[in-house]
C-alpha cells in the first residue's frame, strides 16, 4: 500500500494531513522562517538554510527573502538562479528549474491541484503535477505557473501571466492565459579579447 507521500509524488489522489506529510511540511516552515529572518550580512548562513531545504541547489543561488514553500524537498535549482522578494513555490511534485532562470518579485509556482468534484475536495483530496523551467527562463513580477507546466528554455514570460499550458523554448509569452506572441532567438554574444 502507498503512502500519502508516494501518491503525491506519483500524481494520484493524496491525503495531505497525515503524520509524514505533516511533519515534512512543519520542517519547511521552519527553515523558511529561519531563511526569512536572516539579514544581507548572513549570506553564508541563508545558503545554508537552503541547501538543507531544497533537493538541489546549484552554484550562486540567491534568493530575496521573504520566500515560502511548501516542503523544499521536491525543489531542485540549476545554478545562477534568482529569485527575487515574495516567490512562493507549492512544491508538493517535482519542481525544476533549470541553470540562470531569474524570477521576478511575486513569482509563485504551484503543482498542487484540486479535484473538480466538490465531494472530493471537501473530503480533503489533492493532486499534484510537476513543474519544469528550461535554463535562462526569465519570469516577469506576479506570474503563476500552473501544476504540470513546462517552460521551454530561454523563454520570457511577461509580468502578470498566468501559465496555464507548456510554453516552448525561445519564445516570449505574456497574459491571462499566457500565450506566445513573438519568438525570442538565442542571442549570440561576442567576445571581446
Amino acid at each position: 500500500m502507498k503512502s500519502e507521500r508516494e501518491k503525491m509524488l506519483s500524481g494520484e489522489l493524496y491525503l495531505p494531513y497525515g503524520e509524514e506529510l505533516t511533519a515534512a511540511r512543519q520542517r519547511a516552515r521552519a527553515l523558511t522562517r529561519a531563511f526569512n529572518s536572516t539579514t544581507e550580512d548572513e549570506l553564508a548562513r541563508r545558503t545554508e538554510i537552503l541547501q538543507e531545504l531544497f533537493g538541489k541547489t546549484g552554484a550562486n543561488v540567491f534568493i530575496e527573502p521573504t520566500f515560502q514553500c511548501d516542503y523544499g524537498t521536491q525543489i531542485e535549482l540549476g545554478d545562477g538562479v534568482y529569485m527575487n522578494f515574495g516567490c512562493v513555490i507549492l512544491d508538493c511534485a517535482k519542481v525544476t528549474i533549470g541553470n540562470g532562470v531569474l524570477f521576478a518579485p511575486n513569482v509563485h509556482l504551484y503543482t498542487a491541484s484540486h479535484p473538480l468534484d466538490a465531494a472530493q475536495r471537501r473530503a480533503g483530496w489533492e493532486t499534484a503535477h510537476p513543474i519544469t523551467i528550461g535554463d535562462n527562463v526569465w519570469i516577469g513580477g506576479g506570474s503563476i505557473v500552473l501544476p504540470g507546466v513546462t517552460i521551454g528554455e530561454n523563454t520570457v514570460v511577461g509580468a502578470g501571466s498566468v501559465v496555464t499550458q507548456d510554453l516552448p523554448a525561445n519564445v516570449i509569452a505574456v497574459g491571462n492565459p499566457c500565450r506566445v506572441i513573438r519568438e525570442n532567438p538565442p542571442q549570440q554574444q561576442e567576445v571581446q579579447e
